[in-house]
C-alpha cells in the first residue's frame, strides 16, 4: 500500500498545518515529498524553505514562483506552469494542498486537469474574503476533503461533493500544540531576542480586497496597542497585496515595546503562543489555535469573518480603539477552557487511517455533482 504523497507548501503557516500529516504518512510507510514554493523562497520572509528541509525522511523540491510585488494572477500562472512540469515528470499518487492560498489553487487545478488525486485540507470554511473564493474553488477541484469540523463537512457537501469523499479529521496543527513543543520558553526568547516577561503576539495580514486601506488599518491597530503600554511580539505579515503598507507601519514601531520577527520555527512559535497573554490580529491562529489552547484572542477586521465563535475570541475593526483597549485591560493574561470545535489533536492519526483503506484509492477520478437535498 505504499504510495507517493506530495505535499504542497507555500507559507510558514500552511507548513505548520500539513507537517503533522506528512510525518504520520512517512511513519506509515508512504514515500513523502514536499513541493516548496511561495513565501518559503523569499528572503524577506525568513527563507522558511529551510524549515521544510529540516524534516527528516522526506524529499524536498523547490520552485520559485514569484518575485516581490508580483500580482496574484501572475503567481497563479507561474505556479501552474512549474507544477505542471513537475507532476508530469514525477506523477505522485496523491497531492495534498491546504486551504486558500493561490499556490494551492494552482496545484489543485493542475491535478484536476491531469487526473491526479488531490486531497484538500481544511476546506468548507468561511471567512468572507477572496481567500474563501479560492478555498471553495479548491474544494471543487479536489478528489477528496480532509476537513476540520462537521460544519465544514456540511459546507463541502453543499458544494456538491460526495459524502464518501469527505473526512472530518480536525485541524492538523492542533496535533502539534496538543503535545510538548520540545523547547522551553527561555530557549525561544534567547533564540529570537525577546526581552519581555509578559507579551501579546500580533500577526496582521493584508486582506487583498482591502489592499488600499491596509496601511490605515495597521496604523490604527498598532496605535491602540502602543497606547496600552503593553509589550508585543510581532510576526511579519504574508506577501499578499497590501503587505508593504503594513510593513512600513511595523518598521516605525518603538523597538523597546515591539519585537518584530519575520518568521519562527513552528515548535518555537507553539511554545511562545502557549505562554502569551493574548493573540491579536487576523491570523487563523487567533480563531483556531488560540481557542484550543484557551488563550484570549482579538480578531481584527474581516479576514477571519465567521470562522469561529469560541467564547475566548473578541472581534472588532482596527479602528475600534475602545474595544481594543478594553480587551487588553480585561482579557490580558486570562485563560479560557479548551475549545475543541476544530478537533482534539489527533488529525494525523485519522488522516493515515483513511490512506490505509484500499477503497480510498479505487474511487473514480471522474467527479459528479451530488445533490444532497
Amino acid at each position: 500500500m505504499q504510495k507517493r504523497l506530495l505535499f504542497v507548501t507555500g507559507t510558514r503557516a500552511d507548513f505548520g498545518k500539513i507537517e503533522p500529516l506528512a510525518l504520520a504518512a512517512r511513519d506509515a510507510g508512504h514515500d513523502v515529498s514536499f513541493f516548496v514554493t511561495g513565501m518559503h523562497m523569499l528572503d524577506r520572509y525568513g527563507l522558511t524553505k529551510i524549515e521544510v528541509h529540516r524534516t527528516p525522511g522526506v524529499t524536498v523540491h523547490e520552485f520559485l514562483n514569484q518575485r516581490i510585488g508580483d500580482p496574484q494572477d501572475m503567481v497563479l500562472a507561474k505556479t501552474v506552469m512549474g507544477f505542471s512540469d513537475f507532476v508530469i515528470e514525477h506523477r505522485p499518487d496523491l497531492v495534498v494542498v491546504h486551504g486558500d492560498r493561490v499556490e494551492a489553487l494552482a496545484c489543485a487545478l493542475v491535478c484536476a486537469t491531469n487526473y491526479i488525486r488531490c486531497a484538500h485540507i481544511e476546506g468548507g470554511e468561511v471567512s468572507g474574503t477572496i481567500d474563501e473564493l479560492f478555498r471553495h474553488c479548491n474544494t471543487k477541484l479536489a478528489y477528496c476533503h480532509f476537513v476540520s469540523s462537521q460544519a465544514a463537512a456540511r459546507r463541502v457537501m453543499a458544494l456538491g461533493e460526495p459524502a464518501e469523499a469527505i473526512y472530518a479529521i480536525g485541524s492538523p496543527e492542533l496535533d502539534f500544540h496538543a503535545n510538548s513543543s520540545g523547547v522551553t520558553l527561555e530557549q525561544v526568547k534567547t533564540r529570537y531576542d525577546i526581552p519581555f516577561d509578559e507579551y501579546g503576539i500580533v500577526t496582521f495580514h493584508p486582506v487583498t480586497s482591502e489592499s488600499d486601506t491596509m496601511g490605515a488599518q495597521a496604523k490604527a491597530l498598532f496605535a491602540a496597542l502602543e497606547t496600552s503600554g503593553r509589550d508585543f511580539v510581532v510576526i511579519l505579515p504574508n506577501n499578499d497585496p497590501g503587505s508593504e503598507a503594513i510593513l512600513q507601519v511595523i518598521r516605525d514601531l518603538p523597538k523597546d515595546r515591539f519585537r518584530a520577527i519575520p518568521s519562527m520555527r513552528f515548535a518555537h512559535f507553539s511554545e511562545l503562543m502557549k505562554h502569551a497573554a493574548c493573540i491579536i490580529g487576523n491570523s487563523s491562529a487567533g480563531v483556531r489555535e488560540a481557542p484550543f489552547l484557551g488563550i484570549p484572542s482579538l480578531d481584527i477586521g474581516t479576514r477571519q469573518n465567521r470562522r469561529s465563535d469560541a467564547p475566548s475570541i473578541t472581534s472588532c475593526t482596527a479602528a475600534n480603539s475602545d474595544t481594543i483597549s478594553r480587551f487588553l485591560s480585561e482579557d490580558w493574561g486570562k485563560r479560557y477552557p479548551q475549545d475543541a470545535a476544530f478537533g482534539a489533536g489527533d488529525a494525523a492519526h485519522r488522516f493515515t487511517a483513511v490512506l490505509g483503506d484500499p477503497s480510498f484509492w479505487t474511487r473514480s477520478l471522474q467527479k459528479e455533482f451530488q445533490d444532497h437535498g
